[in-house]
């Protein structure tokens, strides 16, 4: 059976200000996050305000670093203190690319356990990337990614699942280099669900989720939350999503899709 709650957790990305975090909050979102693009300047003030803003309101606040280094990624943990940091790394499920996922696995996993030891009181997310529909090769590439949860399990507190596109052998076709995530599209709903069945930890399931099928997502797959960046963003005058700007009247209207799915589920 899936790892359920009894509402659905509700998660939002990418927010950097504070009042922006506060209106969230106001509309019953229950985590919201927050990344950090540059680590040169790792100290952002506006962010800092923004994961104490969250915090203060009752919510849950993430933080995602899009950076390896273990140093930068404790200073930045130490000065923000969030209440869970998501690694978001694009470990690809193909086939030909599982020698090279293995070592990354290793460091990775090293990293998640000095996190744990240092921070003992701040949770880790980790996201799981699932290719889109149609994709071939989809039971070994499910099988693969059961493997990669089954790693990273002992020493997570969420999975997310997100959607990876383009060649799996070239990490710079995702939108952020490296990175699973922000592409507003959906993933193989078929693996997604296999993972959420079997995960020993609650899965938060992304890619794509907007208010108009967060409510089938919730019903189908039953996860333990829903995360929503790319559909629930501003649009620009030629209609595509504007990074860090949230569109307040979607989120509304996701929230409202999610816990209507959760009342239909509870009768269930």
């Amino acid at each position: 059976m899936p790892f359920r709650m009894k509402n659905t957790i509700i998660q939002i990305y990418e927010v950097q200000e504070p009042q922006e975090a506060e209106e969230l909050v106001g509309l019953g979102v229950d985590h919201i996050g927050s990344v950090l693009t540059d680590a040169s300047q790792i100290e952002n003030a506006a962010i800092r305000k923004t994961v104490q803003a969250i915090q203060q309101a009752g919510a849950k606040s993430g933080l995602i670093p899009i950076f390896k280094n273990p140093v930068e990624i404790f200073q930045a943990l130490d000065f923000y203190q969030p209440d869970f940091v998501h690694f978001c790394e694009a470990l690809s499920p193909f086939p030909e690319n599982q020698t090279a996922v293995a070592r990354e696995c290793d460091a990775l996993l090293s990293l998640q356990s000095d996190v744990k030891k240092r921070f003992p009181q701040i949770r880790i997310m980790r996201s799981l990337s699932v290719p889109r529909t149609g994709v071939a090769q989809a039971v070994r590439i499910q099988k693969n990614l059961l493997k990669i949860m089954e790693f990273f399990a002992p020493l997570s507190d969420y999975f997310l699942i997100d959607t990876l596109i383009g060649n799996p052998g070239d990490q710079s076709q995702q939108p952020v280099a490296g990175y699973v995530g922000i592409t507003g599209e959906v993933c193989d709903w078929n693996i997604a669900g296999a993972i959420i069945t079997v995960s020993p930890i609650p899965v938060i399931l992304a890619g794509g989720i907007s208010d108009e099928n967060v409510f089938k997502a919730i019903t189908a797959l039953k996860p333990a939350g829903v995360d929503s960046c790319t559909k629930t963003n501003v649009l620009d005058s030629q209609g595509r999503p504007v990074r860090f700007k949230k569109d307040m009247r979607k989120v509304r209207r996701l929230v409202e899709e999610a816990r209507r799915a959760d009342e239909l589920l509870q009768k269930m």
